[in-house]
């Protein structure tokens, strides 16, 4: 018995911002077998005395300020991610990136209320301190070899997830709406397969344009995943995604994007576990917990070259290279606790196949898994999949019954500091977005309305926003 005979439900929880290094870079001492932190870790940064080199560190404890460090949010646009990965904005060319731009941009962002200090992205978190996230990687497996599919930002890469392409997009503000590249969404209808999202406030995803014709039947709130679950009732493909928004009526963010508390979405994390674990659906579950993009957070391993889905790069980058590591934990009764998930040994060489897993691992995975077909573009064609680590003869990793966050401690001024604050790039873009859902999806008969540039900009803070595009995706919805 093969868990691609037996595996019925992938279950997706993509979070927010942040790199492998910060948030796993600890999880085991450094070595070839696992390609973590040794603390000998540097990023230059110039000081009036001249340029220093600062060191990866973290702190004891779990209070407010660290588990909301980076503060203030470091760049994520792609010409900042260029400056993390090569000290320049410009595209890159076949050069390996030399990882030392992450301080100097971090310090060149705009001023804000919160004075930036330069060792803020330099900064990770120990395992004490991401109890759920660490216990779930020894449990099950975790990949250090998941690749953000892009050194792009928020909605590039949650694309690629979707869709194997941005369509030569690199920042969040260049996409129409909708987005018209066909997604695994869409191939799952065609094959008959069930599928939901699920989510918090406002889905990212429902600006695909192949899915606002079914967004009635597919698009529930994250309540509805806890009762599927419980019931054995879950999809054979759920995307969960987490809160982006922040103010007494939404709760606090559970994206993780800085500086949103980390403990906040450890629970987050928690629960979507929990539920699976509990489930009748769990010996035939696959769950993936992974992150969009890195968000600036530091991270030592240069992102290899890729294949570029489609050739498109209207902004000068066709998509041939792969971004920062991210996050990446494996879930599965089939899955050999203590698994490093790799697809090719340590020190295979830059830029040559087998690649390593990005987004477009989890499209590939439902296409090998549910007989969906042919790949959607040239970058998931060779994307690893994670059938292959997949390897118990039969689901008999049980893991832990449940986990448990450590409680995080969010005092009500933060929560409405948080609803007074600027917009991020995501709570911006998905605001603009949501101005421009219809009131209700489009008749199949007559199809999606073509694409248009995204709506102008806003100026509400992140309460009001997120509290317009809420009732805006209800309107849509029907809810």
């Amino acid at each position: 018995m093969a868990a691609i005979d037996e595996i019925e439900h992938v279950i997706v929880l993509m979070l927010e911002n942040r790199s492998f290094d910060c948030m796993l870079g600890k999880l085991y001492p450094a070595g070839p077998s696992y390609a973590g932190l040794t603390d000998k870790e540097t990023n230059p940064f110039q000081r009036s005395d001249g340029i220093v080199a600062l060191p990866v560190w973290s702190s004891s404890g779990m209070d407010p300020l660290t588990a909301t460090t980076p503060d203030p949010d470091p760049g994520e646009v792609f010409v900042d991610m260029n400056e993390q990965l090569f000290g320049t904005g410009t595209p890159r060319s076949n050069t390996r990136p030399s990882m030392t731009g992450f301080v100097a941009n971090f310090m060149s962002q705009p001023p804000t209320e919160q004075p930036a200090d330069p060792m803020a992205v330099m900064h990770y978190f120990t395992p004490d301190q991401l109890p759920v996230l660490s216990t779930l990687a020894k449990a099950f497996g975790v990949c250090d070899q998941w690749h953000a599919s892009a050194p792009c930002q928020t909605w590039p890469n949650r694309f690629f997830a979707h869709s194997g392409t941005a369509l030569g997009h690199v920042d969040n503000t260049d996409f129409p709406i909708p987005f018209p590249a066909p997604s695994i969404f869409g191939r799952l209808s065609d094959c008959d397969r069930s599928w939901r999202v699920y989510f918090h406030d406002v889905p990212q995803s429902i600006m695909l344009s192949d899915v606002w014709c079914r967004a009635l039947l597919h698009y529930r709130f994250f309540g509805q995943f806890l009762a599927d679950a419980q019931c054995g009732a879950l999809p054979s493909y759920s995307f969960i995604e987490p809160r982006y928004f922040a103010d007494f009526t939404l709760g606090i963010p559970n994206d993780q994007h800085p500086p949103h508390n980390v403990a906040v979405g450890e629970k987050l994390i928690a629960d979507v576990y929990n539920a699976v674990r509990s489930s009748p659906n769990w010996k035939k579950s696959l769950l993936v917990i992974t992150y969009d993009e890195h968000g600036g957070c530091y991270d030592h391993v240069p992102p290899p070259l890729a294949v570029s889905p489609d050739g498109l790069g209207p902004s000068g980058f066709p998509f041939d290279a792969y971004g920062v590591r991210v996050p990446a934990v494996i879930v599965s009764p089939y899955m050999p606790p203590g698994s490093i998930v790799r697809s090719a040994p340590a020190g295979t060489a830059f830029g040559a196949p087998p690649y390593p897993f990005d987004h477009t691992s989890i499209i590939a995975t439902l296409r090998k898994l549910f007989n969906l077909g042919s790949p959607l573009t040239r970058r998931d064609a060779v994307a690893p999949d994670l059938l292959g680590p997949l390897s118990l003869l039969a689901p008999s990793n049980d893991g832990p019954t449940s986990v448990s966050p450590a409680a995080p401690f969010v005092e009500p001024e933060v929560v409405r500091a948080l609803g007074y604050k600027a917009q991020n790039f995501n709570q911006d873009a998905l605001s603009r977005m949501a101005k421009q859902l219809p009131p209700a999806p489009p008749d199949p008969g007559v199809g999606v309305p073509a694409a248009q540039p995204l709506a102008a900009g806003r100026d509400a803070p992140v309460g009001a926003a997120g509290i317009d595009a809420v009732m805006r995706v209800k309107s849509f919805l029907g809810v």
